[in-house]
């Protein structure tokens, strides 16, 4: 069969891309949809981009990998002249074509695929495609691999792989390993298309396991939360390691930086308590906007040092997994609300650090909102202490500003930034949930 994808239908795949979940824009008037590169991976499948164009000027690229067969199957995205077009990432023998030209290190017009690993899975390993419809697809190969195939293509270099190779290359073992990866580089973009990793089986959720043992030992899981804090040092020296490649190599934070630090966050206090909603929940906080900002302004002296490196970017317990060999850390994309390039800048570690201890506060929070079990009244500041006691035993101490006082100033100015937005966040999303973040903001205003 012809792997042509000239005789569908513009409008039909106009309106179907739209009402996919993945589609971003769906508020947006679209001017039009098109195929605009794409390669035969088989007789049967078209990998290809689709560009959605808006009346403003603006684009937006998405992956679309098309199976092209007989009519007469369910689902068909379009249908003419005897034959159909399926969206393929829903098919197990979609993600088979694209392990095997993995594999393969197979070059394919503007597309490429690369392997890693020593070891290839068997041409009959069981294909399992999961959550097809949301914004990133995950397929797994039998009990060994996962690959994420991602829908909406940013240009430029992907933070996840870039960091995944790196780790993986020095074999630090608390990722998910790296084993592939396939990418377009053409004229209408030059972007990683999906990410194949180590499948951890046997491994739990970082935020459920938090949240269940909460229940049942909450004793023993600060002796986990210590073992994170290791890791995450552990990372984070990992990161700093390399002074060779100017994309990893330690630099000194200049005060500019920290300046734009701290009018970045300044601003977002401004914008919350501009707008706070008079509720049970944010009068603890109501009318305190300028103490923050006071805070701010006196946590802002806190002394520059230490280094800027390359970190996970989104840090929180929900991004780990606790394996059979211990803690795993994944997902190191970054905030996916942010531009990509944005994601790639060097950052302080304790904005890692930050993340994981509003975590803790959320995991409190939740043990009671989620479960209907009240966490230990003083878990969270002996969950704190103990992660911080792992991590700060683990890391490099040179990434860190000098003196425990200046690395608790900067860690303060990380965990209001985290608390602010998270305010904004619960305010718009979870009203339920506000109570989180409004007691992380005071308990920043009280700490001396």
């Amino acid at each position: 069969m012809t792997t042509d994808l000239a005789f569908i239908d513009e409008r039909v795949l106009n309106d179907w891309v739209v009402a996919q979940r993945w589609f971003a824009s769906k508020t947006r008037e679209v001017s039009s949809i098109e195929v605009v590169d794409s390669v035969a991976l088989s007789d049967e499948l078209v990998l290809a981009l689709i560009e959605a164009r808006f009346p403003v000027g603006t684009h937006e690229t998405y992956q679309v990998p098309f199976a092209l067969r007989e009519s007469g199957g369910a689902d068909p995205i379009y249908e003419a002249e005897g034959r159909a077009v399926y969206d393929a990432l829903a098919d197990p023998e979609t993600g088979r074509e694209l392990l095997k030209a993995m594999a393969a290190n197979r070059d394919a017009g503007d597309f490429a695929f690369r392997w890693t690993a020593d070891h290839v899975p068997d041409d009959d390993v069981e294909v399992r495609p999961v959550g097809v419809e949301q914004s990133n697809t995950s397929i797994v190969f039998g009990s060994e691999l996962i690959m994420k195939a991602i829908r909406r293509i940013e240009p430029g270099v992907n933070p996840e792989l870039e960091l995944l190779r790196f780790l993986t290359k020095r074999g630090f073992p608390h990722i998910a390993a790296l084993h592939g990866w396939y990418e377009v580089d053409g004229r209408h973009v030059s972007a990683t298309l999906g990410i194949l990793q180590e499948f951890l089986a046997g491994a739990h959720d970082g935020w459920e396991l938090t949240l269940d043992e909460l229940g049942t030992d909450p004793e023993g899981l600060l002796d986990r939360v210590e073992a994170l804090g290791v890791v995450i040092g552990e990372l984070h020296t990992a990161l700093g390691s390399d002074n060779s490649d100017p994309d990893f190599a330690p630099v000194e934070p200049s005060a500019e930086s920290l300046s734009i630090l701290y009018a970045d966050v300044d601003e977002q206090i401004e914008r919350v308590f501009l707008d706070l909603p008079d509720m049970e929940a944010t009068a603890p906080i109501a009318g305190r906007g300028q103490d923050v900002r006071e805070k701010l302004s006196l946590l802002a002296h806190a002394t520059v040092g230490g280094r800027v490196i390359r970190t996970h970017g989104d840090l929180h317990l929900g991004q780990t997994m606790l394996s059979p060999r211990g803690w795993v850390v994944l997902d190191f994309e970054g905030e996916p609300a942010r531009p990509l390039p944005e994601r790639r800048l060097k950052r302080s570690p304790l904005r890692d650090v930050a993340g994981m201890l509003r975590s803790f506060s959320y995991a409190t929070a939740g043990s009671k909102l989620l479960r209907g079990v009240e966490a230990p009244a003083d878990w969270e500041a002996r969950a704190r202490e103990r992660f911080l006691s792992g991590y700060y035993g683990a890391v490099d101490g040179s990434l860190l500003p000098p003196g425990q006082q200046a690395i608790e100033q900067l860690l303060a100015v990380f965990e209001l930034e985290k608390a602010v937005y998270e305010l904004r966040y619960e305010l718009n999303n979870r009203p339920d949930w506000v109570a989180i973040p409004v007691a992380g903001i005071l308990r920043l205003l009280e700490a001396e």
